[in-house]
């Protein structure tokens, strides 16, 4: 059986007994018997408070939606946001609040996944206060082998990407905040509790584990199969398919032609997908409403399946065969625009991009990343 570090956690009560619990947590915070995190520590434990990331701790929040602290209704519990317009670190007073601070979030393997960024943050803070930090480890949907895609350039940070990571790396949480805690020198007194029986050749499906969506944009887990690819359309002016059924699957705008965008895809012969012609009219997000036309991308072959191939290749494809094509401008002054806060680095914009040198390089970048990572492998 392939457990999560919520599923061990009897052995490392010692690290939570006559402690303040502070617990950042989310939908996918469950054991294998779907009982919360936020139940076991409650019942278990002093859980003081809670912090709440993008989406709520219960997942009623749209995604950028902002609250302010409120208290959990079954519970009792104070609710902190991390997700808050003018911050998304811990305040002091949050923290003068807890001895300890927990977190337990399902992780999609994926830069631009905020979550991991809400856990680094914390990390930072902890470490400056002299507070504990505990990661209840969570098995990679992706595998803790494959890494791909170019690593985040410094002076592109932001909150889709803040860590100089490759797109798809091959870590667990855990991993990652041993890894940060050792190369920024946080001295952050960090307690990873460990998985049990994952491998890390392991993709999700090969746990036998029921899916459970980390965010509405998430719903299956060929959607995450796609994500590390088709993720950067969030940048263009091309629905990611965001509003539909099959988010990042689902990729298209009015402008297309579906067929003819399908042949083409196909004629490529990308491993582990195939295309097909879809039309699609999104209840929300870009093109609210309208009719679209563009491709569904099928997964075939987990395992064969090249996500940051299939994006640029994708994304390139429709620019040069529609004029219509174009990224987002920044959200406000003086920002970078959103697609290369995603590519962390402003690559996808350079004129005249040679894809196949492009991605070459991406894979250079992830066989250094692959290599510096190694070192903090718990499994």
């Amino acid at each position: 059986m392939i457990l999560n570090g919520i599923d061990c956690i009897d052995k490392y009560a010692h690290l939570f007994v006559g402690k303040r619990v502070g617990l950042i947590t989310a939908p996918t915070g469950l054991n294998k018997d779907f009982v919360s995190t936020i139940q076991i520590f409650h019942e278990k434990f002093n859980l003081v408070a809670l912090f709440s990331p993008e989406h709520g701790v219960r997942g009623d929040l749209a995604a950028g939606a902002l609250v302010d602290t409120y208290v959990d209704p079954l519970t009792g519990v104070p609710v902190y946001s991390l997700y808050r317009k003018d911050s998304k670190r811990l305040t002091q007073e949050m923290l003068d609040e807890v001895d300890i601070i927990v977190y337990d979030i399902q992780d999609v393997g994926t830069r631009y996944y905020t979550f991991i960024y809400t856990m680094l943050y914390a990390l930072e803070d902890c470490a400056q206060a002299g507070k504990e930090f505990v990661v209840l480890d969570r098995i990679n949907p992706l595998d803790g082998v494959t890494v791909e895609g170019n690593v985040l350039k410094s002076g592109f940070e932001s909150f889709v990407g803040n860590y100089p990571l490759s797109v798809r790396y091959g870590l667990t949480p855990g991993e990652v905040a041993m890894m940060a805690n050792d190369e920024r020198q946080l001295n952050c007194k960090l307690h990873v509790v460990r998985c049990e029986g994952w491998e890390r050749n392991m993709l999700f499906s090969d746990t036998g584990r029921p899916w459970i969506m980390p965010s509405i944009g998430i719903p299956r887990f060929e959607t995450v199969v796609l994500y590390p690819g088709t993720c950067i359309i969030e940048g263009t002016n091309l629905s990611e398919g965001r509003g539909t059924t099959a988010p990042f699957e689902i990729i298209g705008a009015p402008f297309i032609d579906a067929y003819q965008l399908a042949d083409e895809m196909n004629a490529k012969k990308l491993p582990g997908v195939v295309f097909r012609p879809v039309y699609f009219k999104p209840s929300f997000s870009k093109f609210q409403g309208e009719h679209c036309a563009g491709v569904q991308i099928h997964v075939l072959d987990n395992r064969a399946v090249r996500p940051i191939d299939i994006g640029v290749t994708l994304m390139y494809t429709i620019q040069k065969n529609y004029e219509q094509f174009s990224f987002l401008p920044p959200f406000r002054e003086g920002s970078r625009p959103f697609i290369d806060l995603l590519g962390g680095g402003s690559h996808y914009r350079e004129t005249g991009v040679d894809v196949p040198v492009m991605l070459e390089q991406f894979r250079e970048e992830s066989r250094e990343f692959a290599r510096r990572k190694q070192p903090y492998h718990l499994y």
